[in-house]
């Protein structure tokens, strides 16, 4: 695996401008680890811009501000001058999917430069001349933190706050399985480079729009529990959003609410996205379950205990194949 670091450590030092992006609709690991990229790589006297598919969310848009980064925003379709020949690189980080770069694809397969990976995710794609895959880490943001110490990167407290909201986001804030002593390891570095956690908690935790909690006690009026109430389904449809003013940025989380339940082994959420398309799913596992697994019956994929899938249809007939996916899924477990 050292080998591996060194080799994206060796394209990105042969590099003299990259583009940094991230999947669609991303989360704080998302944003925190392309947050600390772009500025390890200006550290080097690499020049570096940020892509973004979506609008960057309110909840995390201090990670760029703070950091003084800016973003190009693709979500409403790529500017008619948009191009990558001016970049030596394009940097993908926490996903290695098409299904997760909307409209990326052609520009991609036209691009001369590198093309490069690093992500954490088990679900991938065979595109990218170089990739870093490390599906033992918690968050894309230890691969970064891991590649910035080797590239002997200083550890600023602007790139610090950047990787602990990354490790934070996907771990929990350290609670999830996927929580390892790598991940606390370097969460005690990040603190001791300055990192403010109690501010960064109230951020990401206690600063709720009022329309997102609006969302959730409407989205768990829809709850039901399935297959002797090991399976917990919410159902979020365009008339959820708009009674609540809620954007699809607004369902982040609420999929661990069912969860809390004892014998809940598996939360799904079906989100019916306001601006058409297929409907979004979501899965989480404490265990018993692959979600990876289960997500690529759908076309989808992630990790083992959280995945996810774009289904075409609508969200009634979305519901009737995922309830009969898992009932043959649990059958399978008996």
């Amino acid at each position: 695996m050292q080998q591996a670091y060194a080799e994206m450590i060796a394209e990105l030092s042969a590099t003299k401008k990259v583009l940094v992006t991230t999947h669609v609709r991303p989360d704080g690991d998302a944003l925190g680890s392309t947050a600390a990229m772009v500025l390890g790589l200006k550290h080097k006297g690499i020049a570096a811009d940020v892509l973004l598919l979506s609008h960057l969310p309110t909840k995390y848009a201090f990670v760029y501000r703070e950091a003084d980064i800016a973003w190009m925003d693709a979500e409403a379709g790529f500017p008619a001058d948009f191009s990558l020949a001016g970049y030596d690189a394009l940097l993908v980080i926490d996903t290695g999917t098409w299904s997760q770069l909307p409209g990326l694809k052609p520009y991609v397969e036209a691009f001369t430069g590198r093309k490069l990976v690093i992500d954490h995710h088990l679900t991938q794609e065979d595109w990218a001349d170089r990739k870093l895959v490390v599906t033992a880490a918690g968050a894309a943001g230890e691969i970064i933190g891991e590649l910035l110490e080797q590239w002997q990167v200083p550890m600023s407290r602007a790139i610090a706050e950047s990787l602990y909201t990354a490790l934070v986001s996907d771990t929990g804030w350290f609670q999830y399985s996927n929580t390892r002593p790598f991940t606390l390891r370097l969460a005690a570095q990040l603190l001791e480079a300055g990192v403010d956690a109690d501010r960064l908690y109230q951020r990401l935790y206690q600063n709720e729009r009022p329309e997102r909690v609006l969302l959730q006690a409407r989205a768990m009026q829809s709850l039901e529990l399935l297959e002797n109430s090991r399976v917990s389904l919410i159902l979020i449809s365009r008339d959820d959003l708009a009674a609540t003013n809620a954007t699809t940025n607004d369902t982040e989380g609420l999929i661990n609410l069912p969860l809390q339940v004892k014998s809940v082994a598996v939360s799904v959420l079906l989100s019916d996205p306001p601006e058409g398309g297929a409907i979004r799913c979501s899965f989480r596992s404490k265990g018993q379950m692959d979600c990876s697994a289960f997500a690529q019956q759908f076309g989808g994929g992630g990790h083992a205990r959280a995945a996810g899938a774009k289904i075409p249809g609508t969200l009634a007939e979305v519901r009737e194949r995922i309830v009969a996916a898992l009932a043959v899924a649990f059958s399978a477990m008996s």
